[in-house]
């Protein structure tokens, strides 16, 4: 089973605009969309369109967090939240014919008591797998991922932050920059495929199992101890990259929870990546035969 951390989620509001916003003018709209919003809790949703067990925790607070958790039962993500005082944070994205606009809170407090109750959540599931991912809510740092890491036998996955990447102590069995987030962890430049090879590699070297970046239209690479292996992105019609670094994870993930080789992961990783980029929106597209021409895939080792 796979379990994954939201420390920070949110509602996400979404407003469409028929025209521009000018200031001191009130705006007015028929158009809002609330949905239950994070890296960990997209995961899930993925995993479970993919058939593979999950639960998603982290943590909830007053009206916001109770409508989070209502929702995912309502779509049918199991989900077992620690709850907090302060509110689960709104993050808001106005969309207008020319522009989008967003406003992120940064989140409730997490105080010491809140991170050893997160910890007895994972421990209640022993889950052979541990996916803690997106940002990092304001009263704690990186050392939240090292207790995580270290509470239990199960393997640690990170998605975070390359400031946070380049922080952490713990084993971890995987972590997933996106090309920025990689440039970041490393403090370094990455302007070509072959910097991205070099720095996959560099990165796993410093204490990760395995290391995936997501290299959006340019596909996907995967530092094993043994290999740098790269999977170039499917032709596809993109229409909206929102949760595309998700899906690419949620199909690793997948795979090697059935079992997998590398190869098969990575190629599982860019094809649920692809089905989800090809369709707008945040609802999860159909998965069921997303994996069923992934040996058809091309893989090459550098």
């Amino acid at each position: 089973m796979i379990l994954t951390v939201t420390l920070n989620p949110a509602v996400d509001h979404t407003l469409q605009l028929e025209d521009e916003l000018t200031p001191d003018t009130v705006a007015r709209t028929d158009s809002a969309q609330f949905d239950p919003g994070g890296k960990g809790i997209n995961v899930s949703k993925y995993l479970v369109s993919l058939d593979v067990e999950t639960v998603a925790t982290g943590y909830v607070g007053d009206f916001l967090g109770r409508f989070l958790q209502e929702e995912l039962t309502a779509r049918d993500i199991p989900n077992d939240f620690v709850e907090i005082s302060g509110c689960t944070r709104l993050n808001t994205t106005v969309l207008t014919p020319q522009s989008e606009f967003k406003i992120n809170q940064n989140g409730p407090t997490v105080d010491e008591m809140a991170v050893e109750s997160i910890v007895e959540t994972i421990e209640r599931y022993e889950p052979e797998t541990v996916v803690v991912a997106g940002s990092l809510p304001p009263g704690v740092g990186p050392e939240i991922l090292d207790r995580i890491a270290d509470a239990g036998s199960w393997d640690t996955v990170v998605d975070v932050g390359g400031d946070v990447l380049r922080k952490l102590d713990a084993e971890y069995a995987l972590c997933k920059p996106n090309r920025e987030e990689l440039a970041a962890a490393l403090g370094e430049e990455i302007e070509s495929l072959d910097d991205a090879f070099a720095a996959t590699r560099s990165l796993q070297e410093r204490g990760f199992e395995r290391v995936v970046t997501s290299l959006g239209g340019d596909g996907a690479i995967m530092a094993t101890p043994d290999a740098v292996l790269y999977t170039p992105a499917l032709d596809v019609d993109v229409v909206d990259t929102v949760g595309a670094g998700d899906a690419l994870l949620s199909g690793v993930l997948a795979d090697r929870e059935r079992g997998g080789s590398d190869e098969s992961a990575l190629r599982a990783g860019v094809a649920v990546a692809s089905r989800v980029v090809s369709v707008s929106g945040t609802s999860v597209p159909p998965l069921d035969d997303v994996l069923d021409h992934v040996d058809e895939m091309r893989v090459t080792a550098h």
